[in-house]
């Protein structure tokens, strides 16, 4: 795994933001001079100095001085994909926050947080990759703000900021607009760009957090986290793909080829090299999720093959009895007795 630079899935709300602008994404790479095929694999990297042009070529090519503060109001928990879903059920904030600074690599490696107490505040110090340079302004901006948002989308409730700082120099204009957003007017100049709360803010329940969801989708970090680290061979990062969309879906192999920028039967004919199939993969996950699922007695069997998308219970009970030789209830009979 690379920890040097950033994960494209930085820039997918960017993305959206031109897509729902009526803006054309291949227009603006043109613009920006970037390639416009590499955002089609969420595992690229990019070097921290071309994230950086890429976000301001954003705001030059929108004619945007705030583009930045803007875009971060954009981000939803759930474009941070399997981390998200940990953090939003987690129990409380701080177990939210300790789960972004010890999963974020997965997706966003680039964007880091640390969390420090000092007397009655908690201080949240954001920074980009490992630079301990000046951060270009609209980046950083967004960076705060998505942090911020993501804290409110969390707790449901008001957060007692008492400061917000910035290490590059205020914009020209409209710097109201800070305000509104942090409800405190920050201070530029800074040497550290920095969110400062109540430390009690980090008891703040999340709300609908379920307990049991937290556990799936912690395995299923730890499970992406294991894979990041075995190996890059095309059918670990293929396998990897799949567990990080099934908690939204479960991927075709078009989606698939679709997402490492290559043909299906291309995709197909590289699994064939590694004595594997994309079939194959993917029920490879499924039967390690149910067999972790049917280990928890929580689970109904109803509510596993929801999990694991299947059009309905009959059929998840017939693909594994093909895996295992036994039916869901004998199998959790087996490992529960």
């Amino acid at each position: 795994m690379d920890d040097n630079g950033v994960s494209v899935s930085m820039l997918f709300p960017v993305m959206k933001t031109m897509a729902k602008a009526g803006r054309d994404w291949a227009e603006f790479c043109a613009y920006a001079n970037i390639d416009a095929s590499l955002f089609r694999n969420a595992e690229a990297r990019i070097g921290q100095g071309e994230f950086e042009k890429v976000i301001k070529a954003a705001a030059g090519y929108t004619g945007n001085e705030l583009f930045g503060l803007h875009q971060g109001l954009s981000m939803s928990i759930s474009d941070l994909g399997v981390l998200g879903y940990v953090m939003l059920h987690s129990e409380k904030l701080a177990n939210a926050l300790a789960a972004y600074r010890k999963y974020n690599f997965i997706v966003c490696s680039g964007f880091n947080a640390d969390l420090k107490i000092q007397g009655k505040d908690a201080v949240i110090s954001l920074f980009i990759g490992n630079s301990e340079g000046l951060p270009n302004r609209h980046c950083i901006e967004d960076m705060t703000v998505s942090f911020y948002q993501i804290m409110l989308g969390l707790c449901c409730r008001p957060l007692p900021i008492q400061a917000v700082h910035f290490m590059h120099a205020p914009p020209s204009a409209r710097v109201e607009e800070y305000s509104d957003i942090f409800g405190v007017a920050p201070t530029f100049n800074q040497e550290s760009n920095a969110l400062v709360f109540r430390k009690e803010a980090l008891d703040y329940a999340v709300v609908g957090s379920d307990e049991r969801l937290f556990g799936v989708f912690k395995a299923l970090a730890e499970e992406v986290r294991g894979r990041l680290t075995r190996g890059s061979d095309l059918a670990n990062k293929l396998s990897r793909w799949i567990l990080e969309s099934m908690p939204s879906r479960f991927p075709t192999l078009r989606e698939a080829a679709r997402e490492l920028l290559m043909s299906a039967r291309t995709l197909q004919s590289r699994l064939k090299t590694e004595n594997t199939s994309y079939n194959r993969l993917a029920n490879e996950v499924r039967k390690e999720l149910a067999i972790r699922y049917l280990a928890q007695p929580e689970y109904s069997v109803g509510e596993i093959a929801y999990l694991l998308h299947f059009s309905e219970p009959s059929a998840f009970q017939t693909a594994f009895r093909k895996w295992t030789d036994a039916t869901p209830r004998e199998y959790r009979q087996r490992v529960l007795t």
